[in-house]
């Protein structure tokens, strides 16, 4: 499961998939506000998304839909999920900025560096429209000196996370001393 958001993936696709593809298309749409005064070219792209949200919410959220305490609860978790994953985007754009500023190098001499020749794009990227490479992120780190936690995104999938919690349950590994902040296990 893809821990960032994908525009291109999800307009691909024609649909939100759930709570948390809600979450964070929602958190796009706003990005795309923005930026969209600045690109005439993202109009288009805010529009699909926004076609996209707006027929979720009437198939999850209308008064016609079953909204019960459990899609309450996946609902709220979603948009905590989101908003750290924002959080933390809207940081690692800045750590990039500012080394940036440091080596005199613009962010789109960094697309050509990354091999990302539209100005747009890079845009995207700096701005978690869409994910940048492993590549993309071990290049960043090499060159800009920036920690690759700073980088790379560590949330997993809360299935994933429920998993890993069963099995150390099931394999008894009491040697095993997470927290439950070590994978988020407390949700």
């Amino acid at each position: 499961m893809n821990t960032q958001f994908d525009i291109e993936k999800v307009l691909g696709s024609g649909k939100i998939q759930s709570e948390l593809e809600y979450e964070r298309a929602l958190i796009a749409d706003r990005k795309l506000r923005t930026l969209s005064r600045e690109n005439t070219r993202l109009k288009p792209l805010r529009k699909k998304l926004r076609d996209l949200i707006e027929k979720y919410e009437n198939k999850n959220w209308s008064s016609q839909s079953n909204i019960d305490e459990e899609k309450v609860h996946e609902n709220d978790l979603a948009e905590l999920i989101a908003e750290k994953e924002r959080q933390f985007i809207q940081k690692r754009k800045e750590l990039i900025r500012a080394k940036l500023k440091k080596t005199g190098i613009t962010q789109q001499e960094l697309g050509i560096i990354l091999d990302h020749s539209s100005k747009t794009y890079m845009s995207e990227l700096m701005n978690g429209l869409s994910p940048f490479t492993l590549n993309d992120l071990i290049i960043i780190h090499r060159l800009l000196k920036i920690e690759l936690q700073y980088l790379i995104p560590t949330t997993l999938p809360q299935k994933q996370r429920l998993k890993i919690k069963s099995s150390i349950e099931k394999i008894g590994a009491n040697k095993l001393k997470l927290s439950a902040t070590d994978f988020d296990l407390a949700v």
